[in-house]
């Protein structure tokens, strides 16, 4: 019992923040808050345009990026990683509310954080951190038009429609739109998105859009312009409670949590990974940002906040902003809950219109067009990938579309993989017989074939093997030469023993020459050579396997006696 304890508490605390990641807020605290200030800016009109878009509601979006974000600032695993809402996990939450309710999202959310807890503490994070690059480009580019299309109704001012998926949703707003045309409501996002666009490509460092989405409340509330707005909002966080908790409903929520919680997972670390690569020396550690993000999503429900994750957009903007700690996204917290608390009242009164107008901006910037036109002039495997992973991210659940990439990518690796891998004949060269005269040369030539096998010799490509192995004809002895071998699995290895099973078969004797180390194991394991070896036919180098064929065949009489 104690060494339980003992491991349990050794791997708790490997998943906590390391003492010099949490002192290193103290060392340039100015930077810090000058970088969360502006994070504070850009998340702010995101968190309530979010929080809307999912059902929850605007005080929902805030909540978690106020409890969320500061839990994962402290305890996650990167120091630059922002956490809070995000367009993915709006996405996946919408079909959850229409099915159960705010109370079965908030459920989902804390089941959620249990199972991140969970893989944290079983080192699943590092399994995860990596995901090929056309799958995240295919995701992000799905996401982005997911994003866009949500907020069309609210750009034309017209009530969406009650269906979770996002093209009726747009198509059902436009018909209503031409049906009863709202130009004030289209007039007030389309500037927004275009104010956020052209200072973005002006001056890509400032954040504009919580200046033009005050700058369209002013104007809605001066000219008193019929546009929907967010409503009332508490004057700060509730207090913490699980009254949403129905443990009945627990069983029919599993599902959805471990959906949420593998997106929240693979979401959190590809903004983690963004951050090291703009950024040189740092690494995050993906089981302490499961960790954290476990923790977030598991408190944050309590306040009503909607799941949340790392937040790549909020992240690359602190990256770009200087900052050098975790201070950085704690201040951004920090800021977001001072302006729940002191102005609940002025936010309440945002159109919803100008938030459609800086998500439909932040969905357009989303998408990196040079990548993406990158992608599909690298190879054709890349470029179906992400037109796949992003057309099932419009059109299913977030998480099956990034598992359908992953599944694809793989299977088209190996397909690669296994064009690689070669089965070459190979004629004797002279220099591995020099006392041999031309005809003794040949006459070993008609009777001992050596053939090279390169590459990976796994379960995509075995069967290629045996086929070609299987058709070797007229000839005595087969020398298969390992040396080149990469790799050796179960299925590659049994039908290696299955090829040589069928030369001897037809009475062609077969030896075994360079298997390179390590590979050893699954050879031995499965009993592939077990036979060759006790007989004396497996070597070293092709040298000896030769000289051992030549003289069996002299011994057996199909040669006659060749000199040295």
């Amino acid at each position: 019992m104690t060494g339980a304890l003992t491991l349990a508490w050794g791997r708790l605390r490997a998943v906590l923040p390391e003492r010099e990641s949490l002192a290193a807020m103290c060392r340039r605290p100015r930077q810090d808050l000058l970088a969360g200030l502006t994070v504070a800016v850009v998340a702010l009109p995101l968190a309530l345009g979010f929080g809307v878009s999912s059902g929850l509601g605007a005080a929902s979006g805030l909540a978690t990026a106020v409890v969320a974000g500061a839990l994962a600032a402290l305890l996650g695993g990167s120091d630059l990683q922002v956490s809070g809402t995000s367009g993915a996990m709006t996405v996946m939450l919408m079909p959850i509310f229409d099915a159960h309710g705010p109370t079965g999202v908030l459920t989902v959310g804390l089941l959620a954080g249990l199972l991140l807890l969970a893989l944290a503490l079983t080192g699943a994070g590092r399994y995860m951190a990596v995901v090929p690059a056309p799958v995240v480009a295919g995701f992000t580019v799905g996401i982005a038009c997911v994003i866009g299309l949500q907020q069309v109704p609210q750009a034309l001012g017209v009530p969406p429609e009650n269906s979770h998926k996002v093209m009726i949703v747009a198509w059902h707003a436009v018909l209503d739109f031409l049906a009863h045309p709202h130009w004030w409501a289209t007039s007030v996002a389309v500037a927004v998105a275009a104010v956020v666009l052209v200072a973005a490509r002006v001056r890509p460092s400032l954040p504009f859009a919580l200046p033009a989405v005050a700058i369209a409340t002013v104007a809605a509330e001066v000219a008193a312009l019929p546009l929907a707005r967010i409503g009332d909002l508490p004057a700060g966080l509730p207090a913490p409670s699980l009254g949403f908790l129905d443990p009945g409903a627990l069983p029919s929520l599993l599902t959805p949590a471990v959906a949420v919680a593998a997106l929240a997972a693979l979401e959190s670390l590809l903004s983690a990974n963004v951050a090291d690569s703009m950024t040189t020396g740092r690494r995050h550690d993906p089981d302490r940002e499961l960790f954290g993000q476990g923790v977030a999503n598991l408190v944050t429900p309590l306040f009503g906040g909607m799941p949340g994750t790392g937040a790549i957009v909020r992240t690359a903007v602190n990256v770009r902003s200087g900052a050098q700690s975790r201070l950085a996204a704690l201040a951004h917290a920090g800021i977001l809950a001072a302006i729940i608390y002191s102005a609940a009242g002025l936010v309440a009164r945002i159109p919803l219109a100008a938030l459609a107008g800086v998500l439909l901006a932040t969905s357009v910037r989303m998408v990196d067009a040079d990548a993406v036109k990158a992608m599909f002039r690298s190879t054709r495997a890349d470029a179906v990938v992400l037109v796949l992973t992003a057309v099932a991210t419009l059109t299913l659940n977030t998480v099956v579309a990034v598992i359908l990439g992953l599944v694809v990518a793989g299977a088209l690796a190996l397909r690669a993989m296994a064009r690689n891998a070669r089965l070459d004949a190979e004629p004797l060269r002279h220099d591995l017989q020099p006392h041999h005269t031309e005809d003794e040369h040949a006459l070993l030539a008609e009777h001992i074939v050596t053939y090279r096998l390169a590459g990976p010799l796994f379960f995509a490509a075995a069967h290629r093997f045996l086929m070609e192995l299987s058709e070797v004809t007229d000839v005595s002895v087969v020398v298969l030469r390992l040396s080149r071998v990469t790799t050796i699995d179960a299925s590659g290895a049994l039908v290696l023993g299955d090829a040589i099973e069928r030369l001897e078969g037809r009475g062609i004797l077969v030896y075994v020459s360079g298997i390179p180390d390590g590979h050893h194991q699954p050879l031995e394991a499965l009993g592939v050579l077990a036979r060759l070896d006790e007989a004396g036919q497996v070597f070293a180098t092709t040298d000896e396997a030769i000289a051992a064929a030549r003289d069996r065949l002299h011994h057996t009489g199909v040669l006659p006696h060749l000199a040295g």
